[in-house]
């Protein structure tokens, strides 16, 4: 089997921050970087990265909600979907911040309870909100707004007005962005949230808009990902996507001895998107011991045939491709984290 192994956020975002990166012991991580055949491009979000390896054709938009919307068991069909994720809004330094759904929790009751008050203020334009999950919702429009949106991950932890969705309906669809606001500061639900000394949801996040395409395909044969848009994409491209493992010793126990795997590991995200440099590191220590460490040990052993790892950052995507051989090439030493990334 060919692993591959797509890590958003793999480099930290912020590029002159370099002490980050001191004091990393990651002997397996560095040694595949050093030893492969690297490739770099200057894709750098893993929605835009995905998009590219299924095909997707260009529309407005990427259509990360409908797909999406596949994996959480919605039919899209032919309708226009975008995702609208609750959110909590709050001024920081006369800035508006956007704080995603990893930072507060919500029920099912609640999603419902906001999304049934939604409806109703919107139902006249021909709008409806499905909450699919507690934390992830999707709005269907009857006509395809010309609207050009940031993804959740690139807004989380940040200022919302450079990111605020663009294009020639923009402006029809901040004014709805702002009705949805008014009411939902308003409403019941958030004033217990409050009572009880929890985050209200304020706002929703507009992003990932379009439709689902007739046919996607993909070179890869599995994928193991909680990414809903990833596990959406494999579900459309009829791959196995048994769900993500704890670890790469149980994906290598049940992967397939044939085939092109594709594992997407987004566990330093959150870390990254709210500027946590030490959660970031805890985290890539335990990917260094959980996943790099045996996948290496698993390329020397010939238990998988191919190790690639797609590294994401600020830069774009560094991309390593290892076969066993590559290992024995003595002359490439292996180097820090900080010399892969970006300067």
């Amino acid at each position: 089997m060919h692993c591959q192994l797509l890590v958003p956020d793999l480099f930290w975002p912020e590029r002159d921050e370099r002490d980050i990166y001191r004091g990393l012991e990651l002997p397996a991580l560095e040694r595949i970087l050093a030893k492969g055949r690297r490739e770099r491009s200057e894709v750098r979000s893993a929605e835009t990265w995905l998009g590219g390896r299924f095909g997707l054709e260009a529309q407005a938009d990427l259509p990360v909600a409908a797909y999406s919307l596949l994996a959480d068991g919605g039919e899209p069909g032919t309708h226009h979907w975008l995702r609208a994720d609750p959110v909590h809004l709050k001024v920081e330094g006369g800035r508006l911040m956007l704080a995603d759904s990893g930072t507060f929790a919500i029920s099912q009751q609640e999603a419902e309870l906001f999304t049934d008050s939604l409806n109703q203020h919107f139902e006249a334009d021909g709008l409806f909100f499905y909450p699919l999950r507690p934390d992830r919702w999707y709005l269907r429009a009857n006509t395809l707004p010309a609207l050009e949106t940031t993804p959740l991950a690139e807004a989380a932890g940040k200022s919302v007005d450079p990111l605020l969705p663009r294009g020639a309906d923009s402006l029809a669809w901040r004014a709805r962005l702002n009705e949805a606001q008014m009411l939902l500061h308003a409403h019941p639900a958030n004033e217990a949230r409050e009572a009880a000394g929890q985050l209200p949801v304020n706002s929703v996040w507009l992003w990932g808009g379009g439709t689902t395409q007739e046919t996607v395909s993909s070179h890869f044969t599995s994928v193991w990902a909680r990414d809903a848009f990833a596990a959406g994409l494999a579900r459309a491209a009829h791959l196995l996507a048994p769900g993500m493992p704890a670890d790469a010793g149980a994906l290598l126990a049940a992967a397939p001895g044939e085939g092109v795997g594709l594992a997407m590991l987004d566990q330093l995200r959150a870390a990254a998107q709210y500027a946590d440099g030490y959660g970031w590191r805890e985290a890539l220590l335990r990917m260094e011991r959980d996943w790099f460490a045996p996948l290496l040990d698993a390329l020397r052993q010939e238990r998988i045939g191919m190790l690639t790892v797609h590294g994401l950052g600020p830069g774009g995507t560094l991309s390593v491709e290892s076969a066993r051989g590559d290992l024995r090439r003595f002359w490439r030493r292996a180097k820090p984290l900080s010399s892969h990334a970006p300067a």
